[in-house]
């Protein structure tokens, strides 16, 4: 069972005005200099996930300037036993569209065929940034195991989003406030629910695991008073018994909005916000690999990995591991790089892409 690309084609998305790549399923290593248009390839894939993409752009933000026209991207997918023809696109200052197999669909579809996983240079600095950070990281592991996990943050946020406006006007009518509570303690339930459960394979995918990079104890700790892991019941309770302290703040201040992921490099009992920048680049590679583990089990194939500027912070011993566990797992990984030595320990065991650019548009040279 695999889950790969075999053909991507990108219109107008970027810096790329047409780009055509086929694959045979190995790794895919993308080399050339700084702003030839690497990275937005792997962004073009990210957008056949649910959710606004690896860089979290605007569509308009992804049309290529200065035509403006609106942009699309296709892919044939091998997911498991079965092949698909994705395809999501945006014409003028229209809304994002998909379809699957030629037939439109919802962006929650693509997440039941292809599982993307995605570690960009931004997250780097993923374990000294806020809170909210780390739970869109953990949210995104979430919802690579369990897509409907996008449709209850979606949930919770809309109806948090209608109390916070209520609080801020000084609204004091319980009746106000109880559909929305009930709305957002169901979503938040689950949320909570899957949060715990996911954190479970992780811990899971990382014992006895043979791997080169340092294990992470994982948990979840709030910002309020109330433990992370909450039940319907429970948040209802919390958000009726809040309402007071909210309207002072304006906000609600409770709830899964509120957690946080708490890491600890393992053998060193160190907090991950503590360590060295290598060590945290280390902890993050390890979690990617960690979730590409146990999705290949739960899932039956390993996810597309989608790996910016990876062998940054790593020395070549650890980039040679990289890359032998990636194999080993059978992942299709996209990772991309400045020079072509970057990816030497990898051999004749990936497919070799080198992207230059010339006058704003980027160009595509197949090496292997």
């Amino acid at each position: 069972m695999t889950l790969a690309i075999r053909e991507l084609k990108l219109s107008h998305f970027r810096s790329h005005k047409a780009a055509r790549l086929e694959t045979d399923g190995r790794p895919v290593a993308i080399y050339g200099p700084n702003g030839a248009g690497k990275t937005n390839i792997l962004e073009a894939i990210s957008m056949l996930s649910p959710g606004r993409g690896l860089r979290r752009a605007s569509v308009d933000e992804m049309a290529r300037a200065p035509e403006r026209l609106g942009w699309k991207i296709t892919a044939t997918l091998d997911s498991l036993s079965e092949v698909h023809e994705l395809a999501t696109w945006v014409e003028g200052e229209g809304p994002r569209q998909v379809t699957i197999d030629g037939k439109a669909a919802p962006q929650l579809a693509l997440g039941r065929l292809a599982r993307i996983v995605w570690l960009v240079p931004v997250m780097d600095r993923l374990w000294l940034e806020g809170a909210g950070e780390r739970r869109r990281f953990l949210d995104r592991m979430v919802m690579s195991f369990i897509p409907s996990h996008a449709e209850a943050t979606l949930k919770y946020e809309k109806a948090m989003r209608e109390r916070n406006r209520l609080l801020k006007d000084n609204v004091r009518d319980a009746s106000w406030y109880g559909a929305l509570e009930g709305q957002m303690a169901e979503a938040g339930g689950a949320i909570c629910d899957n949060r715990v459960e996911v954190l479970g394979r992780l811990r899971s995918a990382q014992d006895g695991a043979k791997t080169a990079f340092p294990a992470a104890e994982l948990s979840l700790v709030s910002a309020d008073e109330l433990p992370p892991e909450q039940t319907t019941e429970t948040l209802l309770e919390a958000f009726a018994a809040g309402r007071s302290r909210d309207m002072v703040a304006g906000r609600t201040l409770t709830g899964p909005h509120r957690a946080d992921l708490h890491a600890v490099y393992a053998t060193k009992g160190v907090e991950a916000k503590l360590c060295s920048t290598g060590e945290q680049k280390a902890l993050l590679v390890s979690l990617i690999l960690a979730n590409a583990r146990a999705l290949a089990e739960d899932f039956g194939a390993p996810p597309i990995l989608l790996l910016d500027e990876v062998a940054a912070h790593l020395d070549a011993d650890r980039r040679a591991a990289l890359y032998d566990e990636i194999c080993a797992l059978g992942a299709q990984a996209w990772m991309t790089g400045t020079g072509p030595e970057l990816f030497d320990a990898l051999d004749d065991r990936a497919n070799f892409i080198e992207v230059t650019e010339t006058d704003g548009t980027s160009k595509l040279e197949e090496k292997s």
